[in-house]
């Protein structure tokens, strides 16, 4: 066996570490949006229809989270609510996630395009961010469309700085500079050596803009501008149970709250843990 081989396995303490912990975050992540994607699909006929016979009922055997005031089951909601919010995270989180790469590649092109693409990131930074997301849902007449194309044009900013900085470290290097003394256009050197080194980091980027994506999607479904009344959807669960609270029927918000919680903080563990792991020396510091 040749050194080169057995390199891994010699690999200090501190690098061994965020592997353990990316590889942990990874699993719980991917075994909870597989639970909740699998329950949503799996769900009887009839496990969202509104049942008068069961109004208001507190957490039992036959509803494990209960039911609501039209005696639809809190529990079924949740998980078909919780479906639809990863599909909407997954769609704006990778519509943002593009718009950072195309950005911080773009910053390579010159120094007039780097001058504009830190323009629109510092501008993008600088401004209130939920206000920017009601304005542009607002815009676009709410619903899901609406939603989709307001977190994908506010969350792209910090990723997009991000990669800004990594694309030009390596565009510096001896090799690119090689590449264009041969004659490979700026295109051609972005392609080739700067997307593929920047993988972890857009990987990373992706999944730490995921959870703030469905946060922000329940955000503005709670205020009436996300997702379409008809669609089972975490915000209006969370609104419609603000007067239900007041009656005592405190299980109406804790299964919506909890499910978009555990979601929430497993993604946002796990893009922290793959940041850590592109950048080892990072944790460190």
């Amino acid at each position: 066996m040749s050194d080169a081989t057995k390199l891994p396995l010699c690999l200090p303490e501190h690098l061994r570490r965020p592997q353990r912990r990316a590889k942990r975050h990874g699993i719980v992540a991917l075994a909870i949006l597989g639970a909740v994607l699998a329950g949503a699909v799996l769900l009887p006929d009839g496990a969202l229809s509104v049942n008068a016979a069961t109004r208001a009922q507190p957490p039992q055997p036959a509803h494990l989270m209960g039911t609501d005031l039209l005696g639809r089951d809190i529990a079924a909601r949740t998980l078909a609510a919780l479906a639809q919010s990863v599909q909407v995270g997954l769609l704006a989180a990778g519509a943002s996630t593009i718009m950072a790469v195309v950005l911080g590649l773009a910053a390579t092109f010159g120094r007039m395009a780097d001058h504009v693409v830190g323009l629109l990131t510092e501008l993008a930074l600088g401004l209130p961010h939920f206000v920017l997301l009601i304005m542009i849902a607002f815009a676009m007449g709410g619903g899901t469309a609406g939603v989709v194309v307001a977190v994908a044009l506010t969350h792209w900013p910090r990723l997009a700085r991000v990669l800004r900085h990594e694309a030009q470290t390596i565009a510096a290097s001896d090799y690119v500079a090689i590449s264009r003394a041969l004659g490979r256009s700026r295109l051609w050197v972005a392609r080739h050596h700067l997307a593929q080194p920047l993988v972890p980091q857009i990987v990373a980027g992706f999944i730490v803009i995921f959870p703030h994506a469905i946060l922000h999607e329940a955000g503005l479904s709670f205020i009436g501008l996300g997702i379409e009344p008809h669609l089972p959807s975490i915000g209006v669960m969370l609104s419609e149970s603000l007067r239900e609270i007041m009656a005592g029927h405190w299980w109406v918000a804790a299964a919506p709250g909890l499910g978009l919680m555990l979601v929430a903080l497993t993604f946002e563990r796990f893009g922290e843990a793959l940041r850590q792991l592109s950048n080892p020396a990072g944790e460190e510091a």
